[in-house]
């Protein structure tokens, strides 16, 4: 298994990159090209199995925007055994809600720009 953009998961991580959701397309624009404290942010970046819809290497940080499936059962089971295995390999994962990104983007950024600060590098 690659830990890190599995070449079988390539043509899925260009597939989400071409359908970004709308609150996808808002983060991208304020973290890409080193926006944000200067940190490299990758988009669907793949880390064992899973696609991240964001990922900075250099902080160990993964930033998933969450629409209403993950509100059910079985996405919140889902999305538990995801953190679980991410942070058994180090990676701190951030989730937002997409009315959250989409509304309050000012406050997502600063959320993301101080615990991005908090980890070490």
């Amino acid at each position: 298994m690659f830990l890190k953009n599995d070449p079988r998961l390539k043509e899925r991580r260009r597939e989400l990159r071409r359908n970004q959701t709308d609150a996808e397309k808002a983060l991208w624009s304020k973290v890409r090209n080193k926006q944000l404290a200067e940190l490299k942010f990758f988009r669907q970046y793949s880390f064992g199995p899973y696609i991240l819809d964001f990922y900075c290497p250099e902080k160990g940080l993964a930033v998933e925007l969450d629409g209403g499936q993950h509100n059910r059962p079985d996405g919140r089971e889902y999305d538990a055994e995801r953190t679980a295995f991410l942070n058994s390999h180090g990676v701190e994962v951030l989730r937002f809600w997409n009315h959250e990104v989409l509304r309050e983007l000012e406050g997502v950024l600063e959320r993301l720009a101080t615990v991005a600060a908090e980890r070490k590098g």
